[in-house]
């Protein structure tokens, strides 16, 4: 194994959480925090430290991993931590271009390494170190930050030098944009089978082994029809937030994203139904009244 390495997660939701362990797995000593520090307390019994307070987690870290709700939430919580300068964050927080700019100022005010990576997978990629981390940052400060890529992702794909050029968010919410379609068409194909009373076997025995059959397709599809919604891959409300990052960039790049808008809009409106805490999948639900 490489060196063993202090490592800071900060934000213990479905993702970050399942990282920590990952970077426990590999052999490091891994301080956790979250701002609801019950989420945090079961990495205990997986040998993490639970600190109270952001500042509490990364006082001794070598890296610091940053994995919250958005870039907002990132700032707030990196300027609560103060790491010591010389080290290296990776910011895994879904965010907007803009905010990844602000990110990498205020690492360079706190003389830190600042790695643009946010990662591509949901909950069971994260869980077995499957994500795909997508990284862009000082290459002198590679060999500090590739023990933990390598424990949590099965690649990484390094997208520039520049973090804050935002390089990796950029093509991650390209990436996500497409994720987010392909999860509402095949809601929309479900409910629309529902109410013309099709059989949805139906469907997918037409379309199997073609062109426009996808295993994606399947999970998700099976997700809503045997009503296995919870413990979410992706919430719904998460895929609410990452909806709206997606039509702002397209917006304030001068490209119009109706189905991302579109997108946005169901899994909002899902969320008002009750189901913002399932898998983004239940966007399904937004196709009926109630």
């Amino acid at each position: 194994m490489s060196e063993a390495r202090t490592v800071a997660v900060l934000g213990t939701g479905i993702m970050g959480a399942a990282m920590a362990r990952n970077i426990i797995r590999a052999g490091h000593t891994v301080h956790v925090w979250n701002r609801t520090r019950a989420k945090a307390e079961p990495l205990a019994a997986d040998g993490a430290h639970v600190a109270d307070t952001p500042a509490g987690a990364v006082h001794d870290a070598d890296v610091v991993v940053t994995m919250l709700h958005d870039g907002a939430a990132a700032l707030e919580v990196m300027r609560q931590a103060a790491a010591r300068p010389g080290t290296a964050w990776i910011q895994s927080t879904t965010s907007s271009i803009g905010d990844v700019g602000e990110m990498a100022e205020l690492a360079r005010e706190q003389q830190l390494l600042f790695f643009d990576s946010p990662v591509l997978g949901t909950r069971q990629p994260a869980e077995d170190g499957q994500l795909v981390v997508l990284a862009a940052g000082p290459a002198e400060g590679r060999p500090a930050v590739a023990p933990v890529f390598d424990a949590v992702g099965s690649r990484t794909v390094w997208t520039g030098e520049d973090g804050a050029a935002a390089s990796s968010t950029r093509l991650k919410l390209v990436a996500n944009s497409w994720v987010l379609a392909v999860t509402n068409a095949a809601g929309e194909a479900l409910a629309l089978a529902k109410g013309l009373g099709v059989d949805p076997q139906g469907f997918f025995d037409i379309i199997s082994g073609g062109a426009l059959d996808m295993g994606y397709l399947h999970a998700k599809g099976a997700a809503i029809l045997e009503d296995r919604l919870t413990p979410p891959s992706f919430a719904v409300t998460t895929a609410a937030k990452d909806a709206e990052l997606i039509v702002q960039a397209g917006r304030e790049h001068g490209v119009r994203l109706d189905v991302a808008e579109a997108a946005a809009q169901r899994f909002n409106r899902a969320t008002e139904l009750g189901h913002g805490g399932e898998d983004m999948a239940a966007a399904y639900f937004a196709s009926f009244d109630s």
